[in-house]
């Protein structure tokens, strides 16, 4: 990374909303990359709602999707027959304000084949939403494919707001903003989500400008390669401690994931405030770094120093937890000094230069 990157500090997600306006203003797009738990879903609500704060026009701007969207479909699992399954719509929502009279299913499918292979059917007069694979009618589909369905809604809606000369049910949309499209996809899917969401906002770049926000390091540095020739910001965003938030820009060369985590882990463990899911950031960092170099395990990474044994063994049994960042369990002591020790073994091993990116 070429300079030294300012920081800009900001006390409340309603100011570095303002900032990411502002940023729009003047590019096309805005990446962000954070942590789960910074505060990303409160971040695109609050970049939505500056909108409505506007005396002359006081209706939204933003199209969205985040943790919110998934909430405008629910389930009827029919329990009492256990043969009409069906996902309801809420109608009530300007998300779908033209959904019965430009009929998507074609605009929907054209991207659901590329991720899955079930089909859909939409009844406008009840909205709901009925599923079919092979000869199986009325399935509900699992927590994954109903995610990356109603992101193919969300695609298509794009799509439509993209082709919209402002007399359709979209015209209204000036921004898109998105935060983690694909927190349930692997990493084929993780890239061609990417690569089809690129293509889209790279399309309309003349209309509508967007924020997409993530804390997947893959789909981000897709995004960032996908983007980088078409004018752009893009930031790492953090907590400051209990004094809000920092914004770091990082414009001139894609944001490197493990380095970013080890300075946190570094951080974590300088304060000793350590919670149970760190072992698993840990473990994912080794996992990387051995993937880079082409060991066949992540304890590779450790071999040769002292208690690697220990090390190899506490980082199986410890990062195999089903550990929450929502619902953080400070470690016991001795799990923390044992963190540390790991931490600071893999650190004297491998030479990451974290004070002269993040400092």
């Amino acid at each position: 990374m070429s300079g030294k990157k300012k920081i800009y500090k900001y006390k409340t997600l309603a100011n570095v909303a303002v900032r990411l306006r502002d940023d729009l203003n003047n590019h096309n797009f805005v990446l962000l990359y954070a942590y789960n738990g910074t505060g990303k879903t409160r971040l695109s609500m609050e970049f939505k709602n500056k909108s409505k704060k506007r005396k002359k026009n006081p209706l939204t701007d933003t199209i969205y999707y985040n943790a919110y969207t998934e909430d405008l479909f629910h389930w009827n699992n029919d329990l009492e027959n256990d043969s009409d399954r069906h996902l309801i719509i809420n109608s009530n929502s300007r998300f779908f304000e033209g959904f019965r009279e430009l009929a998507l299913e074609e605009k929907i499918f054209n991207y659901l084949k590329r991720y899955a292979d079930f089909d859909f059917r939409i009844d406008y007069d009840n909205w709901t939403i009925t599923f079919t694979k092979g000869e199986q009618h009325n399935i509900k589909v699992s927590r994954g494919e109903e995610n990356i369905f109603i992101w193919c809604i969300f695609l298509a809606i794009c799509e439509l707001a993209i082709d919209d000369e402002g007399t359709g049910p979209y015209g209204w949309v000036k921004y898109i903003y998105i935060d983690d499209p694909i927190s349930s996809l692997d990493d084929n899917n993780a890239i061609c989500v990417a690569s089809d969401l690129a293509k889209l906002l790279k399309r309309g770049k003349s209309k509508i400008k967007a924020v997409i926000s993530s804390h997947h390091s893959l789909f981000y540095n897709v995004m960032y390669n996908e983007l980088k020739k078409i004018e752009h910001k893009s930031h790492f965003l953090y907590k400051n401690g209990a004094d809000g938030y920092n914004l770091r820009t990082t414009d001139d060369t894609p944001f490197f994931h493990h380095v970013a985590s080890l300075s946190e882990l570094k951080r974590i463990a300088d304060t000793g405030n350590i919670n149970t899911f760190h072992f698993n950031m840990l473990r994912s960092i080794l996992e990387k770094t051995s993937t880079f170099f082409g060991f066949d395990d992540f304890s590779s990474c450790i071999n040769g120093v002292e208690d690697e044994v220990l090390f190899s063994r506490a980082l199986n049994l410890l990062s195999h937890g089903d550990y929450s960042i929502y619902h953080p369990v400070e470690m016991n002591e001795d799990n923390k000094n044992l963190f540390k020790r790991i931490l600071k073994a893999f650190l004297e091993k491998y030479e990451f230069q974290l004070s002269e990116i993040f400092e």
